[in-house]
């Protein structure tokens, strides 16, 4: 049976594991096919130019809002053959200004499970995205008080996550990761050696999403069957 002496941390991800995050790009996503869709040709798979456009831009502009937005404006241009209005335009701009701004909605039990788990080990924050957005959402939802390091990443990587640990001071053998996403939160940890336990979301970005994979990792339900997952 797991026990919390088995680690010497326990890392959490953020978004779609603490707080909301891909209910509002979902939100965000509905609404540039309903604006785009009128003005492309016939044929066009709007959804698609849109994932396509998203993929290219990773290694340019990353994760985030900021970064979603381009993706939204250069997806309209191109699927649309320069026809789109620069009302569109406009409108999608708003819609990434709104999503920047949107208050962090918490999600069920964490504060609670946050304040069991870090009584009695020491709990860090490790996300990845916009350093000037996640920060914000770090600060504003009312959970920095309990993490003892927040480390905000271009890339959730093997290499990435080695150098945290290292600066943290702990072997990967000693760690515990919780998150949502495979291909992010629990497989670059068990690469090094690392335990990761994953709590799944309700929906997935697709480029986070991972269809086959060799680990054997937990799985919980809710994050409030956590503590009890450590012995707590």
């Amino acid at each position: 049976m797991t026990r919390l002496d088995d680690f010497d941390l326990i890392a959490f991800d953020a978004d779609d594991t603490l707080w909301q995050s891909e209910d509002s790009f979902n939100r965000a996503e509905l609404a540039f096919f309903e604006l785009v869709g009128p003005h492309c040709p016939v044929g066009v798979d709007v959804e698609e130019a849109l994932r396509a456009v998203e993929r290219a831009d990773l290694s340019v502009s990353g994760y985030g809002v900021k970064a979603f937005t381009i993706s939204m404006v250069r997806a309209a241009i191109s699927a649309s053959n320069r026809t789109v209005p620069v009302e569109v335009i406009e409108q999608l701009v708003e819609i990434g200004q709104h999503m920047l701004t949107e208050p962090v909605r918490v999600l069920d039990h964490v504060p609670e499970v946050l304040a069991t788990i870090g009584a009695e080990k020491r709990i860090v924050m490790i996300t990845k995205g916009d350093l000037v957005h996640q920060t914000r959402k770090v600060t504003t939802s009312g959970l920095e008080h309990h993490f003892s390091d927040i480390e905000i990443l271009l890339e959730k990587d093997s290499v990435t996550y080695a150098k945290i640990f290292r600066r943290l001071g702990v072997e990967p053998e000693r760690v515990l990761m919780i998150g949502n996403s495979v291909k992010s939160d629990i497989l670059p940890v068990m690469a090094l050696g690392g335990h990761a336990v994953h709590i799944p979301y309700h929906m997935t970005w697709e480029l986070e999403r991972v269809d086959e994979h060799d680990e054997e990792f937990a799985e919980l339900a809710s994050m409030s069957e956590l503590p009890g997952w450590l012995g707590l």
